[in-house]
């Protein structure tokens, strides 16, 4: 049997694994542990051993569960629910308003946590209530919530760029810098299309009424805004030491954690309970993270020695005979059909080791193509029928918001996404700016 059919078989064996109900990392484990053994023996059967104690040595992954930690902590001590309060009395007298912070709500998440899920749960506990008191509509509501919880993915501190560093060994602290610019301009863009929809059609979300506008002084404003500031001087201090070359990526997420902890005690709100739960899911995260890593290291091993990367880039550039731009725009067509029907971590696993190594060969930065892969992750997040998101504002939301509406909603903010890609693709400074500016890279 040639390597390009015992490569077709792996892939084809792990995808039938997933789609039983098997677990991420034991269907890849599994498949690049058995390969291992029946190409090399015994002897290969030391590639998953060496996949862990290669992810033990990273010390960029100590950033994760603390930048979880944090997270977890500003959830469970209602740091959030001030903030939110703080965007719904300054932005809720503007039509779409409340959506509107909902969105900078998300983005001051983001930089805390780096997950999607804490921000679908921050969202779907604090925002949902109020936006549908309001008597925003459903379409609106789904949408505005589970796109802007997929910033987490893209700004800083993103678990996905974390995991894409390891595959394209790329320094996370890049990847990082060269996420957040996209990121940010992806959340203008949300932005933009909510002010503009809501001009159009005013009934989609409704402004605060002048009699609530008129009991909120502006002592009361002022109040909120330092209560709701609270989360800045978290990522303040985690950020500038960083930046500053005061503190290393890792001592810069500790301090984070130790900010957020702090800044709950100041509250009164850290409290054993809130504690405990932190501790419990940043564990959990954690360790998740880390058995996918290990096996996505050994598939990615197993698959290196097989050689069938180099053939599908001869399959692309001699066979095809594409030109990089080419090739470049169907592996991102390929990453948006993908994302229909598997999450982010299940599409890094099979094919990010290959097109990374793809997009190197054809000269194009790693850094850079890290964003776009990103953003396709997002993509991935929201696209039917089983983006990540859509399945978790299913479980959260009330039940009238059938999939339908929430398949709806999702539409023209996977359509922000999309344009936000084309345009990093086009002008790649946007990515590679700050990276240089920061970094001198």
């Amino acid at each position: 049997m040639d390597h390009n059919t015992i490569a077709l078989l792996m892939f084809s064996t792990m995808l039938l694994m997933m789609l039983t109900g098997q677990r991420v990392f034991g269907a890849i484990g599994f498949v690049a542990v058995v390969a291992a053994f029946w190409l090399w023996g015994p002897g290969g059967t030391q590639m998953g051993f060496g996949s862990v104690m290669k992810l033990m040595k990273w010390t960029p992954l100590l950033t994760l569960p603390m930048f979880v930690y944090m997270g977890y902590v500003m959830s469970e001590s209602r740091l959030a629910e001030d903030l939110y309060r703080m965007f719904h009395v300054w932005f809720g007298p503007l039509p779409g308003g409340l959506a509107i912070g909902t969105i900078m709500l998300m983005v001051m998440i983001s930089v805390m946590n780096g997950l999607s899920v804490a921000g679908m749960a921050i969202g779907a506990t604090i925002a949902l209530p109020e936006l549908l008191r309001r008597n925003y509509d459903k379409l609106m509501i789904s949408g505005v919530i589970q796109a802007g919880s997929s910033l987490g993915i893209l700004i800083p501190p993103s678990v996905v760029l974390v995991l894409f560093s390891l595959i394209a060994r790329q320094p996370v602290s890049e990847l990082w810098l060269a996420g957040a610019v996209p990121g940010l301009l992806m959340a203008t863009l949300f932005v933009a299309y909510i002010v503009i929809r809501c001009k159009m059609n005013p009934d989609l979300a409704p402004p605060m009424d002048a009699e609530e506008r008129a009991m909120i002084t502006m002592r009361e404003k002022l109040r909120l805004l330092r209560a709701g500031l609270m989360p800045v001087f978290i990522f303040v201090a985690m950020m500038v030491p960083f930046l500053k070359g005061w503190a290393s990526l890792t001592e810069a997420s500790v301090i984070g954690a130790l900010a957020a902890v702090f800044a709950a005690a100041i509250k009164r709100r850290f409290t054993w309970q809130v504690f405990q739960v932190a501790t419990e899911n940043t564990l959990k995260i954690t360790v998740m993270f880390m058995l996918i890593i290990t096996a996505a290291l050994s598939f990615g091993a197993v698959f290196d020695g097989l050689g069938a990367g180099r053939a599908i880039e001869d399959f692309f550039t001699d066979s095809l005979g594409l030109g990089p731009w080419q090739i470049l725009i169907l592996m991102q067509l390929s990453f948006l059909v993908m994302g229909m029907f598997l999450d982010d971590t299940a599409m890094l696993v099979i094919v990010a080791p290959v097109y990374v190594s793809l997009a190197r060969h054809l000269g194009f930065d790693m850094i850079w193509y890290g964003v776009l892969y990103t953003i396709t992750c997002q993509v991935a997040y929201l696209t039917p029928p089983f983006g990540y998101n859509l399945f978790l504002m299913k479980a959260m939301a009330p039940k009238e918001f059938t999939l339908p509406v929430i398949y709806a909603s999702v539409i023209p903010f996977v359509g922000v996404m999309v344009l936000t890609l084309i345009l990093v693709m086009i002008f790649p400074q946007l990515a590679l700016w700050l990276p240089h500016a920061v970094l001198g890279r």
